[in-house]
């Protein structure tokens, strides 16, 4: 990877963490936000940003789906907060 290239991808990954996007593990990021429109929003944000070689996938899923996560913490099992709808990418 050419130093312009780590360049570009460290100002993606500002951009994420500015725009509330938390990191749930390496490479991996998450938003919460409003509903369908939110999120198309946000993906035309997220195009805007990318890095000329940025390679990015992006899932939205529905609050149904987002509530029938199982979370574990160590080991104790957790369901997730309850929130609108989940952009994990």
């Amino acid at each position: 990877m050419e130093k312009s290239d780590r360049k570009a991808a460290t100002r993606f990954r500002n951009f994420l963490l500015d725009e509330g996007f938390q990191m749930a593990q390496y490479s991996v990021y998450y938003r919460i936000l409003s509903g369908k429109d939110s999120a198309q929003t946000m993906e035309k944000k997220i195009l805007n940003n990318l890095p000329e070689y940025g390679s990015i996938n992006i899932i939205c899923v529905t609050d149904k789906q987002y509530e029938n996560m199982t979370v574990f913490k160590g080991k104790r099992r957790d369901k997730p907060d309850k929130k609108e709808q989940l952009l994990l990418f």
